[in-house]
């Protein structure tokens, strides 16, 4: 008898401290901390989920979590990504992941403009959105780099947008992703590189993204800009004239060059007044670290491609010529 009572006993106690445990689980002492983006992807299950918001803190324990779905039923999550809070309760949980999606995603590509990100970000977020976005990263001077406007200055990668991040926030984020993207590649807003400050240089670097669009291309066009800077005059670069027509892509016309801004260098000596696009860590490494060379003049050669490099113009219209000769 007394076996049994001290066997119930010991069963209630286990019982009142794991009901103990998991109520704090369930329901945190601690006020819910920041906000973390969970991404659901097709064809992943509850208990994968709830590993991943334990492994990113939103939950006290994964399997917890998963005991709650049992007893209070589990939730139907659609694809997706869902902004909430670090060590929030079960029931804040379950309550998100039944609804659709609470936040969207937007990304930065090497290469985008200010133009093109916002037009992304209207189909994800709403036309209001994304026009106050604009306005501010076109708007507002980036005092760090004494730039007039956000153009060039975003980081590279995707970024969660949450129901309650307001434009100013989120053009923050993206501006201080890229100062962590230039550092990793040994830049500071204050250096000096090749005689340039750093937003010359930028600007130079975004000219090497668009104009070398390929990894294998930039090294040398990055040389070339700096051999077109050190000669004077005009850069010439098709890129910048398409830029300030935001026509990405498409062939220059004769009349296109003929257009009077100050972003059309085959008309105005040096660098653009800003950088023509966000820069990859391709282009900045390439323009950092251009290989020595004479080189001037540049062309697409084959289908892959390809530029091949010239220190004349007599050289560079051979290559125009191969070129035409492929078809391009």
């Amino acid at each position: 008898m007394r076996t049994a009572k001290r066997l119930v006993a010991s069963l209630t106690l286990v019982a009142l401290v794991a009901g103990g445990w998991f109520v704090l689980c369930a329901h945190p002492l601690s006020p819910a901390g920041a906000p973390v983006a969970i991404r659901v992807v097709p064809g992943e299950s509850v208990a994968e989920v709830a590993n991943d918001m334990d492994r990113r803190g939103v939950l006290t324990n994964a399997w917890a979590f998963r005991l709650d779905t049992v007893i209070f039923g589990t939730p139907i999550i659609r694809d997706g990504y869902y902004v909430i809070p670090k060590g929030s309760s079960h029931g804040a949980i379950r309550s998100i992941l039944s609804r659709p999606p609470n936040a969207h995603v937007v990304t930065v590509f090497a290469g985008s403009t200010v133009r093109q990100i916002a037009r992304q970000m209207a189909t994800v977020k709403g036309e209001l959105f994304a026009k106050a976005w604009q306005s501010v990263a076109l708007g507002l001077s980036v005092s760090q780099f004494n730039a007039p406007n956000s153009e060039g200055l975003l980081g590279i990668g995707a970024y969660v947008i949450g129901d309650t991040e307001t434009p100013k926030m989120l053009l923050t984020s993206m501006q201080s992703r890229f100062v962590t993207q230039l550092s990793a590649v040994g830049l500071h807003p204050r250096d000096t590189v090749h005689g340039l400050s750093m937003y010359q240089f930028l600007t130079a670097a975004s000219i090497v993204e668009k104009e070398g669009y390929y990894a294998k291309n930039m090294p040398k066009v990055a040389r070339v800009i700096l051999n077109r800077l050190a000669r004077g005059g005009g850069l010439q670069m098709d890129a910048t004239v398409l830029y300030f027509l935001d026509r990405d892509g498409v062939k220059v016309t004769p009349s296109m060059l003929r257009t009077k801004t100050p972003y059309n260098t085959y008309l105005y000596p040096g660098l653009t007044p800003t950088p023509i696009s966000q820069i990859g860590p391709v282009a900045l490494q390439a323009m950092k670290n251009p290989p020595e060379g004479r080189w001037l003049y540049f062309v697409v050669v084959d289908q892959s491609g390809t530029e091949a490099f010239a220190e004349t113009y007599a050289e560079h219209v051979r290559n125009i010529e191969l070129a035409r000769s492929r078809g391009l």
